[in-house]
């Protein structure tokens, strides 16, 4: 039941944005080509709107047909399907939200100059019509053009992390650290070993990793396991565990987790769950605490005081984790740790375009989306990963692989 109410306000959540979205639009488009009959541009539209909702469609007629037959719900896994049906609903229901921001400000602008828009109302809904349409037809090429530039693109971050007193040994020292791979259909063989060849380019000492190392489906363990095991790192690969990770065999969160963990060890790879490593490095030493923190297990404040009490002197204390909450943050800098790295948010998956700020939907659950920030001493790192979750696109978040040398 409760899923059908959240199926059931979405729905009507994506018709009441693409609504406005037509509405503004076709008003502009009958003001912009007078000479076309507006029964046209209103026939020619809802024909676009019928063909690029068809995969919401779809989801319907296939949702209800396996609550009533107790089947699962069937999404085709073929080229021809995400070409001409995936696809095209997505980068039109980012157009859809991407446009109607700037509509909004328009709305705005012309209630906050009502009177001198209502003195020259014809002229300012002539110009009003013809900046609508091109914000439309900007974002028509932009957005297209920004999902395949992100798709085929890892761009290599570096970092440079100072610390006092640094051992010789640690000295140029260079941890590579990469997050959210989420290996499936989308994140495929050759996505993945282009991902692995940088990594490998980067020449690391030690290879770190965020967790979500696939999506969902058991069926992308033993391809994440085998790239992830192609790595090399003189000191190690060592991970943390994401969400995906719980949800390999859904409801069986501890299978798999077990059956990942597995996997990995085949090729010499650890996932670590709320403990902690120590990496000697020529007598000087590294250590890593794994923290869980997760939708399916949240780090409770007793595990968490636990595994960052040691307050002792090492070379470099690191804290990785998938999640980058603020909370855990702050008990790490409180506990001297001088890395904390964090994935989970793909560096805001979806980004739109807007004056003076990134705003993505990731912004509503965390407040550290990507980039470094400073708490004390303490460097978090928030990477942007490679993978994709929900939407199988990115937009204006290019994945990363971040390159932490210590100075």
């Amino acid at each position: 039941m409760r899923y059908l109410l959240m199926s059931i306000v979405f729905a009507a959540l994506v018709f009441l944005v693409e609504f406005y979205f037509f509405k503004k639009f076709v008003n502009s488009l009958k003001l912009i080509f007078k000479k076309v009959s507006p029964g046209k541009i209103k026939l020619a539209v809802t024909f676009a709107s019928v063909v690029l909702n068809l995969y919401a469609l779809f989801l319907i007629v296939d949702w209800c047909f396996a609550q009533f037959t107790g089947a699962p719900v069937y999404i085709p896994e073929n080229t021809a399907f995400d070409y001409f049906v995936i696809y095209p609903f997505w980068i039109f229901i980012l157009l859809v939200v991407q446009s109607n921001l700037f509509f909004i400000v328009i709305e705005i602008l012309r209630l906050t100059f009502f009177p001198l828009y209502k003195r020259f109302k014809l002229k300012m809904r002539t110009i009003e019509a013809g900046i609508i349409f091109l914000i439309v037809l900007f974002f028509v090429v932009y957005i297209p053009a920004n999902v395949i530039y992100n798709y085929n693109t890892i761009q290599v971050s570096t970092i440079n992390y100072k610390k006092e007193n640094l051992p010789a040994q640690l000295k140029n020292f260079r941890i590579v650290f990469v997050s959210d791979i989420h290996a499936d259909r989308y994140t495929d063989p050759p996505r993945l070993q282009k991902f692995i060849n940088d990594i490998n380019n980067a020449h690391p000492d030690l290879v770190l990793i965020g967790g979500d190392l696939i999506s969902s489906s058991p069926e992308y363990i033993d391809t994440a396991a085998e790239y992830i095991g192609k790595i090399k790192a003189k000191y190690g690969v060592y991970s943390c565990v994401g969400d995906h990770e719980n949800w390999a065999f859904r409801n069986n969160p501890e299978k798999s987790i077990n059956v990942i963990e597995n996997a990995l060890k085949k090729y010499g790879v650890q996932m670590v769950d709320d403990s902690q490593r120590l990496i000697n490095v020529n007598g000087a030493e590294i250590k890593i605490t794994f923290l869980t923190d997760t939708y399916v297990e949240h780090v409770s404040k007793a595990m968490l005081d636990s595994l960052t009490a040691d307050t002792s002197a090492y070379g470099l204390k690191i804290l990785l984790v998938h999640q980058p909450h603020q909370n855990v943050a702050e008990r790490a800098s409180e506990t001297g740790y001088d890395l904390m790295l964090a994935g989970h948010t793909h560096g805001g998956q979806i980004t739109f375009l807007f004056p003076f700020i990134n705003l993505t939907p990731t912004m509503l659950e965390i407040k550290y989306v990507r980039g470094d920030f400073r708490f004390g001493k303490m460097l978090l790192v928030v990477t942007r990963g490679l993978g994709m979750s929900l939407v199988p696109m990115r937009l204006n978040s290019t994945p990363e692989i971040s390159i932490i040398n210590l100075k």
